[in-house]
């Protein structure tokens, strides 16, 4: 499945020659598929392994962010587990891009199988995101690669957010009350910027990147996405939960209302650019964007 323009051709022979050139330790471990997202291919090596190869050049940024910060986030962040760097592997070949070995961490992604007491897994998340933010920053500053837009202010996005609801306009057929949605965007931007001190963001907290054992959270993982910023996006995700979570999830965390409605407003800027963006090529996630859609309209609602 190509979702990008210069992809990167992987599969399990391009992995092993890596292997081969890099880590000749492991190269004659059992490999498997382990999943892709938007931007990265995973590969299960042995039991305890798992190989995290960037779809292009460009997302190899993100990698590299990771080799370089998770090792020192690692014994920070005691909440849940995050991923253990074991190799931080460079260009060879055929494959341009940096790519890595991690740890496998076992559990399952957050889901209506896996989680026992959402109340629950709502607490725990609000408290690991406490844990982040207020992790010293070790002298990383928002600049380069640590500047990602989620930890900025709304308004430099509005002009690609605006784009973003034409483009929904177009292809949606009717499904969602579009006219709130902008409402609530409009609502949010129009919200005083956060203010207050730059911290760690993880960037991306979606169920896909929560890991559960025996029902509540075990682990975080992908780190791509990880900045130094403004906090509001980063409570974002909470739209991808059921309520229950949702409402824990305010509640540990103590939000104010304004920060509830900048972080409902990057929660609709992030699903409607998805979107139309991935329409023909990642039905999976413009279905995910659809359903965090869907609650933010039942949750503004029900308010």
């Amino acid at each position: 499945m190509t979702l990008h323009d210069h992809e990167i051709p992987v599969d399990a022979p391009l992995v092993r020659s890596l292997l081969a050139a890099q880590c000749p330790q492991w190269a004659g471990l059992p490999l498997s598929p382990a999943g892709a997202g938007t931007d990265n291919t995973m590969y299960r090596l042995g039991g305890e392994l798992l190989v995290r190869l960037p779809r292009t050049v460009e997302h190899g940024d993100s990698v590299r962010k990771e080799q370089t910060w998770l090792p020192r986030l690692a014994p920070l962040l005691r909440s849940v587990r995050i991923p253990e760097l074991v190799h931080a592997g460079v260009p060879e070949g055929a494959y341009p891009a940096v790519w890595s070995v991690h740890r496998w961490i076992d559990g399952d992604t957050v889901g209506p199988d896996t989680v026992r007491d959402w109340p629950a897994l709502g607490a725990d998340l609000a408290g690991f995101v406490r844990e982040l933010h207020g992790t010293g920053l070790m002298g990383a500053e928002r600049t380069g690669d640590l500047a990602g837009y989620r930890g900025g202010d709304l308004a430099p996005f509005a002009p690609q957010v605006d784009k973003a609801f034409a483009a929904l306009r177009a292809v949606d057929g009717g499904g969602l009350d579009i006219d709130t949605l902008e409402r609530l965007w409009r609502a949010g931007l129009a919200r005083p910027g956060a203010g207050g001190p730059r911290g760690w963001l993880h960037g991306d907290l979606k169920p896909g990147n929560l890991l559960v054992r025996d029902g509540r959270l075990h682990a975080v993982i992908d780190f791509g996405g990880l900045s130094v910023g403004l906090p509001d996006a980063e409570h974002a995700a909470v739209w991808d939960l059921p309520p229950q979570a949702r409402q824990a999830y305010w509640d540990a965390a103590d939000l104010s209302d304004a920060t509830w409605s900048r972080a409902r407003a990057w929660a609709i800027a992030v699903a409607v650019n998805g979107i139309p963006y991935y329409l023909h090529t990642y039905p999976a996630f413009v279905a995910e964007c659809r359903a965090r859609l869907s609650a933010v309209l039942t949750d503004a609602a029900g308010r």
